[in-house]
């Protein structure tokens, strides 16, 4: 019985979107899951247990050949790529392979904000990926997930962790809507999406609550304890001011396009714009680029508001370790 569920193999299993989804694709019993895996990551404790857990384990990356990803998606009913940002252009080869294969649906790696092009350099690379999937006319869905929530508090003193400073930002007024989503639910609702013939050829937007930025850091100062200090220490961030980071970004990255560091700077002022200047992570706008609402699919999966993630957040011994 369990080789006539349909085979999804995952691309980027290991980072964390792809944890999510592969959890959520075990516990739906519905799947069997593979993870495709670098030769070098054979090892990674997280690799062995993926083998523990059932999933099988298949080598290749992004720089094999189409023949090579061919052989490494055979059989694979429905591939879920989760790639790391810098790497969403290289996503053609494995497309390729896909279609070779007879894949029967794949999920590129967008699962972030909708909105619309020329605003954002990495929200670009994504939509022109969509564009080379129906060029090959491959059998598809587009998933987008809002914000993390993972990403829309204020981490407490003791955390650390590359983030931590840009999490106690104020951007314009503070007042436009955004949605968010527990991280960890993502793959909850992907195990519903890619079993669904209603968002086959469609763009799903996953979503569990919509707030403004001032509610999401009203929250945080609530929970973490710490709320005098950390109101004491945020910083407020105006429109014109975030334009101007998002042009020295730029510039920072046209001279170091290798830095991630340059790369993280140019996408968090952009998608920071998107979110709290322009208001496209609404559903509202989502509806409006044609996505699907994940809520009005699905009413039945139970919601993770922010306040009750945020309890869960600040009981972590580092809540920025997701980071």
């Amino acid at each position: 019985m369990s080789s006539q569920r349909p085979l999804v193999l995952i691309l980027g299993a290991t980072g964390r979107t792809g944890q999510s989804i592969v959890q959520g694709l075990l516990a739906s019993e519905k799947f069997r899951v593979a993870a495709l895996v670098r030769p070098e990551s054979i090892c990674k404790p997280v690799v062995e247990t993926f083998r523990q857990s059932g999933i099988e384990i298949r080598t290749g990356h992004l720089g094999d050949s189409v023949e090579k990803l061919t052989q490494a998606l055979a059989g694979v009913d429905i591939f879920i790529s989760t790639v790391i940002a810098w790497l969403i252009e290289d996503q053609k080869v494995a497309l390729l392979a896909a279609k070779a294969a007879g894949v029967k649906r794949v999920i590129p790696c967008d699962f972030a904000t909708a909105g619309e092009r020329g605003i954002r350099q990495l929200h670009d690379q994504k939509l022109a990926i969509r564009d080379y999937v129906r060029e090959l006319q491959l059998p598809y869905t587009f998933v987008d997930v809002g914000w993390w929530m993972q990403l829309s508090l204020p981490m407490p003193e003791r955390s650390s962790g590359l983030m931590k400073e840009r999490m106690n930002i104020l951007y314009g007024e503070g007042n436009n809507r955004t949605l968010v989503t527990d991280l960890n639910h993502i793959g909850t609702y992907m195990a519903r999406i890619v079993a669904d013939p209603r968002t086959l050829n469609q763009a799903v937007i996953i979503w569990e609550e919509e707030v403004t930025q001032l509610e999401a850091l009203e929250i945080g100062y609530r929970y973490s304890g710490e709320g005098g200090s950390l109101r004491a220490k945020r910083v407020s961030v105006p429109a014109d001011a975030l334009s101007k980071a998002i042009t020295a970004a730029k510039q920072e990255y046209a001279k170091e396009s290798a830095s991630v560091l340059a790369h993280l700077n140019l996408t968090w002022s952009e998608y920071m714009f998107s979110l709290h200047v322009l208001e496209e992570n609404t559903l509202a706008n989502a509806k409006r680029l044609g996505y699907l609402d994940v809520q009005e699919l699905y009413p039945d999966v139970p919601r993770h508001t922010l306040e009750e993630y945020a309890k869960e957040f600040y009981a972590m011994e580092n809540p920025g370790e997701v980071f």
